[in-house]
C-alpha cells in the first residue's frame, strides 16, 4: 500500500547524503564515479547539494553498493551517521531530556532529513516497538539497513555507550546468507528477514533512560526553528494535492471516494488529475491514504464513535479493510492506538 504520508515531491536533505559519500568513498568508489552511474551531471553530488529527490537518493545507494561490490553497503552508510546528518532535527534529539522524548521528536521532525520514510511507536506489555513504515518497496535492502543502522550508531552516540540490542525485523530478505554475520556486528544482534514490517522492540524502561549530555534548555529555541522549517515544507506543498485532499475530506463521509469523482469535482479529467499530481510527485492514492488516516487519527480520540462508524466515515465498506489499511499506516490496529491515546 502506498505510504499515507507523502503529499509533496519526496525530498532528501543534502546532509542525509553525507554518510553515502563516505562509505563509498572509505571503498574507493568516488563521488564522480556515482554521478557517472546515475547518469547525473559532473559535480551534481559535490559540493552537497542542499536536497535531492528522495528516488534519486535510493538509486545511488544501489548504485554505490554495485561500483562498490558490498553487499552490505547500506548498513555501512549507517555507520558513518553523525550529528550533522540530521541536520536540525539532529540537533533537536541532542536536546532531549530523554531518550523517550528523542523518538517522540523523531516522530514528528525526521520529515525535515528525509521523505524516505516514517517513524512510528507503540508501548505494550512493557515492550516499546518502534516501526519504521519506509516509502519504497521492501525489496530496498540497502535503504532499512541504512536507516536502521543509523539509528543504532546515532543512539549509541546519545547515549555516551553501546545500548542493549534491540529485537530486529526486516521486510527484505537479508541478502546471502553467508554474509549475514555483518549484521550483529553493524546492529549488535541477527534480524528476523521477510516480516511483515521493519520494526525494533526493546524493552519500554530505556525510554525513561536520560541523554547524558542534553542541553535541554536550547530545545525551545531548536523546536521553534523546526517548526518553522515545517511550516515552510507545508507551504510549498503543491496546490493540487490540497484541492485533491480538501475534496476527499468532504467526500468521504458520502460513500467512497474514487478519482473520477473528484477530477469532476475540481472540473479535470481523470487522466489530466493524475498527470497533475504525478507532476507534484504524488499520486491520487498517496492523497486519499493521507487524508484518511489524518481524519482517522482525529476520529480514533472520540470515544462515542464505534470502529465500525470510523471505517464507514472514511468510505470502507468493510471494517476489516480498514482496519488492515490503519495497521499498514500506523504499525498497529485501530483499537490499539486509541488505546494508547491520553
Amino acid at each position: 500500500m502506498p505510504s499515507p504520508h507523502p503529499e509533496h515531491a519526496r525530498r532528501v536533505a543534502g546532509s542525509y547524503l553525507q554518510p553515502l559519500l563516505d562509505a563509498a568513498a572509505a571503498r574507493g568508489v568516488t563521488p564522480a564515479a556515482l554521478e557517472q552511474a546515475a547518469g547525473l551531471d559532473a559535480g551534481s553530488l559535490t559540493p552537497l547539494p542542499d536536497s535531492l529527490p528522495a528516488d534519486l537518493y535510493v538509486r545511488l545507494l544501489e548504485l554505490g553498493a554495485q561500483l562498490a561490490q558490498d553487499p552490505h553497503f547500506g548498513l555501512h552508510v549507517g555507520e558513518c551517521v553523525k550529528l550533522g546528518t540530521y541536520s536540525v532535527y539532529g540537533l533537536i534529539l541532542l536536546s532531549c531530556r530523554d531518550f523517550g522524548m528523542a523518538l517522540e521528536q523523531t516522530m514528528r521532525y525526521e520529515q525535515l532529513a528525509h521523505d524516505l520514510g516514517r517513524s512510528a511507536i507503540t508501548v505494550q506489555d512493557g515492550v516499546a516497538s518502534y516501526h519504521w513504515h519506509s516509502n519504497y518497496a521492501a525489496t530496498q535492502r540497502h535503504l532499512a539497513d541504512s536507516v536502521f543502522a543509523g539509528i543504532r550508531v546515532f543512539g549509541n552516540w546519545l547515549a555516551g555507550t553501546a545500548l542493549p540490542p534491540a529485537q530486529l525485523s526486516l521486510t527484505h530478505d537479508g541478502g546471502p546468507p553467508e554474509l549475514r554475520e555483518e549484521y550483529v556486528r553493524v546492529l549488535g544482534a541477527m534480524p528476523s528477514f521477510n516480516a511483515g514490517a521493519n520494526c525494533a522492540h526493546f524493552d519500554a524502561a530505556m525510554l525513561d533512560w536520560p541523554v547524558p549530555n542534553a542541553d535541554v534548555s536550547l530545545y525551545p529555541v531548536l523546536q521553534q526553528h523546526a517548526e518553522q522549517l515545517l511550516r515552510q515544507r507545508a507551504a510549498q506543498t503543491p496546490a493540487i494535492s490540497q484541492q485533491v485532499h480538501a475534496a476527499i475530506v468532504r467526500s468521504l463521509a458520502h460513500g467512497q471516494v474514487r478519482l473520477a469523482t473528484i477530477a469532476e469535482e475540481l472540473a479535470l479529467s481523470p487522466r489530466t488529475l493524475q498527470r497533475k499530481l504525478s507532476e507534484a510527485g504524488s499520486s491520487f492514492q498517496q492523497v486519499l491514504d493521507q487524508a484518511r488516516f489524518a481524519l482517522a487519527r482525529d476520529y480514533l480520540r472520540r470515544p462515542e464513535l464505534s470502529l465500525v462508524d470510523i471505517a464507514f466515515l472514511l468510505g470502507y465498506q468493510e471494517q476489516s479493510a480498514f482496519n488492515h489499511a490503519f495497521r499498514e499506516w500506523a504499525g498497529v490496529n485501530p483499537g490499539a492506538y486509541r488505546l494508547e491515546q491520553p
